[in-house]
């Protein structure tokens, strides 16, 4: 018998199965097509975080999330013999003729409330780090908080540690009797709504690609809402659409190319890169926008972790903790923010 089970074996089931049995507890995962089927199988891996100013306690959680990430991820590459491809390399983001100003306050308030565990520079493009990016202003934004990671690799280096602590991760959609957290993306979040009567969540559909060009020490760059993302096995890749309407889940069309050419606008050296592969997938969009955790209402031994949208790596191993905290000890550490049961 597990002492819990977990539906989903997506970036969130599986990092809670990690840390649940790092603490010895039984664990057993069970997923209904594949590990990283869903969102989490995607391209992208930006571990990036929020502008440092209004803070709230999503940003400052995030930021505990973005400073234990490279111990939890070393942790994982060990116990598995496997690289997830996280690296803290920072990132790079053009800045308007007429945000100067304001990225130049930025830097100042990032130094207050980073805490020193990183910087936010404005500097002349030519000074940047990295790929060269085209920059209209001529100045730039580069900050070491940000860090990539590799979903596939870090599912499979996942995956691996699992079985290496005696996790069993299996083929199915019926949970047991017992400890059950549904961790079960977009189509959670409409199971949840229909049982509540009220819109939880949603699905939206992305769109990355990636190209081939070694680059594995450059850091990433962030421009008009793109994200280029150099990865350790020589792709960088380049995402992504956010589509709240869509026909087909898993397709890839022209807002693709869009991507693509927007990409190489931005970032000149991509434009003799050849194309790699392309994917599409629906992510899990919570209607608070925030990452959702705690019991599920009614139904006593279920628990909900889920709403990962465009945060979930970044923010995984640390809500990973406070998911196992409940679930296997009862102690309810979750932020207001974050609770299945706010407004």
């Amino acid at each position: 018998m597990a002492d819990l089970t977990i539906m989903g074996a997506g970036i969130f089931g599986l990092t809670l199965a990690y840390s649940c049995a790092q603490r010895g507890a039984r664990v057993r995962v069970i997923e209904k097509r594949a590990p990283g089927a869903g969102s989490s199988g995607g391209l992208v891996g930006a571990l990036a975080p929020h502008v440092p100013e209004n803070w709230n306690t999503k940003k400052a959680f995030q930021l505990k999330a973005l400073r234990m990430a490279g111990d939890f991820w070393r942790g994982v590459a060990e116990c598995s013999g496997q690289d997830p491809g996280y690296a803290r390399l920072g990132r790079v983001q053009p800045v308007a003729a007429d945000k100067l100003d304001l990225a130049q306050a930025r830097a100042a308030q990032a130094q207050d409330l980073w805490q020193g565990f990183a910087q936010w520079r404005v500097l002349r493009a030519g000074d940047a780090p990295g790929l060269p990016v085209v920059a209209p202003s001529g100045w730039v934004v580069h900050d070491t908080l940000t860090a990539r990671l590799h979903p596939r690799q870090a599912s499979r280096a996942l995956l691996g540690a699992l079985q290496h602590l005696g996790v069993t991760v299996e083929t199915g959609d019926t949970p047991p009797a017992g400890t059950v957290v549904w961790a079960t993306g977009h189509e959670g979040l409409a199971e949840l709504s229909r049982d509540l009567g009220r819109e939880i969540g949603s699905g939206v559909k992305g769109q990355s690609l990636a190209l081939a060009l070694h680059c594995p020490d450059a850091p990433q760059i962030f421009a008009d809402g793109l994200h280029i993302v150099p990865h350790f096995d020589g792709t960088v890749a380049i995402g992504s659409t956010s589509e709240r309407d869509f026909d087909d889940p898993c397709s890839t069309d022209a807002r693709c190319d869009a991507l693509l050419a927007q990409a190489r606008d931005i970032c000149p050296a991509l434009r003799d890169a050849p194309e790699l592969c392309r994917w599409a997938g629906v992510r899990p969009r919570a209607k608070s926008r925030a990452p959702l955790l705690g019991g599920w209402p009614g139904r006593p031994g279920y628990f909900v972790f889920n709403g990962g949208f465009k945060i979930g790596f970044a923010m995984a191993p640390a809500l990973a903790a406070l998911m196992a905290d409940l679930a296997l000890d009862g102690q309810d550490r979750i932020p207001q923010e974050f609770r299945l049961t706010s407004p």
